[in-house]
């Protein structure tokens, strides 16, 4: 069993900004990666030539550290993508952001004036808890307009009424956006909604590509990057880990080391621990929920099919959530001009109807739809495959903050332990937050101290993580303790 000075669990973009952290300081951390290819939900899966991005990842972000690392490591494989997104809806594409004209057109002057009178309604009779999606969005835009373009495709990413999804991940994922912003926006041109940028940063062979530079310059500067690699035992010795157990190639293999950092599911870190935690604990793992996803690449025989990047499908007589046209990411993902590439993005749950249909009648089933909506006739489409994707989305269901404030009260418990990333955290993190925790946590096994759990969306983007500032707090910390 060797031993190292960090062993980090999952190579994608919390867990290699750590080790990639580390090795800029002489610290050569192992990383171990269940998956056969790094990046976890924001890698790149590739199929005769076609390269799909998983969920579809922006690279944007105001963690100015953030920025500075992708620029460092990624440089001149950058392209300026332009983002365009629409709402389908009752057969017709609504911009969004907003636009009056374009609203107005599509919902008619009746429909559109009872909209604004169900917003001046909730101005004047606000609803006064504000602790469910519903709630929180009602309160912003007003009955109807929550109902036209929110309450169905949110329904179908999570499987729950908007009635049990807590607020929380609406203030985490539309903050700023109200109708009132909404119009401003249309009307001026303005746009100063985090969510609404007008363009993006993105690598020209995929997310993946990123991820793949990432665990390259990890490895040239001596650490490791294991794939196929699952941990299946953490061993404990009162309140540090000693020591994990991971299955590779069919065998089991130890790693001891002095600082653990992992980004794998919190309910499954929990576990796999040895000994159990207490049953509270073990009780508040069992109970979080996750939402599995499921994309269905479709290659079409036309070169040019819709200017978007991705289309939110609202329209509840089909079950496709949203649909991504690779080609408008970069043209590099689709190999051949004449061609272009949909991604069918469906939300579902492990061993539910969905997940378990075959991948031909997942093909079927996409291609149906397409037609149905009126995008591509069932004849364009030619080939199709299937990827799944496990513990996608952490579930915002009425228990899971009591749940998350037991766990997170145990693992502060554990020294040598942190969780980092989106299920490290069971929290519905984009890639720069991930990254943010990552960051800090390798800041912390060089002697900083940061408390990961007060990372979040809302910090995150209004406090400036720059890279002198990190340099600057560690000088400090350092001073501190020869001190």
């Amino acid at each position: 069993m060797k031993h190292y000075p960090a062993v980090i669990i999952g190579a994608g973009p919390a867990g290699l900004t750590a080790a990639y952290e580390l090795v800029k300081e002489g610290i050569a951390p192992v990383v171990l990666e269940k998956g056969d290819k790094v990046g976890g939900l924001a890698r790149t899966e590739t199929y005769k030539g076609y390269r799909f991005d998983i969920g579809g990842h922006r690279f944007y972000t105001k963690v100015a550290a953030v920025q500075e690392l992708w620029e460092e490591v990624l440089g001149k494989d950058f392209i300026k993508v332009p983002r365009l997104s629409r709402i389908y809806y009752r057969g017709r594409f609504f911009n969004y952001p907003i636009s009056a004209v374009n609203t107005l057109c599509n919902l008619g002057i009746v429909e559109s004036l009872l909209i604004l009178l169900s917003y001046l309604k909730v101005r004047i009779w606000p609803l006064r808890e504000e602790k469910t999606f519903e709630q929180w969005v009602t309160n912003r835009f007003g009955e109807r307009l929550y109902k036209t373009f929110f309450k169905t495709y949110t329904e179908k990413v999570w499987g729950i009424p908007c009635s049990e999804i807590q607020a929380d991940w609406a203030a985490q994922r539309i903050k700023g956006l109200s109708l009132k912003t909404a119009i401003i926006n249309a009307l001026f041109g303005s746009n100063d909604t985090k969510t609404l940028i007008k363009e993006f940063d993105y690598p020209a062979l995929g997310p993946g590509m990123m991820w793949e530079k990432f665990a390259e310059a990890v490895e040239e500067k001596s650490g490791k990057v294991y794939l196929d690699t699952r941990v299946i035992k953490f061993k404990r010795e009162e309140n540090k880990i000693t020591s994990i157990t991971a299955e590779a190639n069919g065998e089991l293999v130890q790693f001891a080391a002095d600082n653990f950092v992992t980004s794998m599911p919190i309910s499954a870190l929990v576990e796999r621990m040895e000994p159990a935690p207490p049953p509270e604990v073990l009780h508040a793992a069992r109970s979080l929920k996750y939402r599995d996803f499921l994309i269905v690449s479709l290659i079409v025989d036309r070169p040019n099919l819709f200017p978007d990047n991705w289309i939110y499908i609202h329209s509840p007589e089909v079950k496709v959530g949203r649909i991504q046209n690779f080609k408008n990411w970069s043209a590099a993902l689709v190999p051949d001009p004449k061609k272009s590439c949909l991604g069918m993005e469906y939300f579902c749950n492990e061993g539910g109807k969905l997940w378990d249909m075959s991948d031909e009648e997942l093909v079927e089933l996409a291609t149906r739809e397409l037609a149905t909506l009126g995008l591509v006739k069932p004849g364009e489409v030619e080939d199709g495959v299937v990827l799944r994707q496990r513990k996608a989305y952490p579930v915002y269901d009425s228990e899971y903050r009591g749940h998350l404030r037991v766990l997170e009260k145990f693992l502060k418990g554990i020294e040598n332990l942190q969780t980092i990333g989106r299920n490290g955290m069971h929290r519905y993190n984009n890639q720069d937050h991930s990254m943010l925790t990552g960051l800090l946590a390798a800041r912390n096994i060089l002697g900083e101290n940061h408390d990961l759990w007060d990372v979040n969306t809302e910090r995150s983007y209004y406090e400036d993580f720059t890279a002198d500032r990190l340099k600057e707090n560690s000088k400090a910390s350092l001073i501190a303790q020869s001190s």
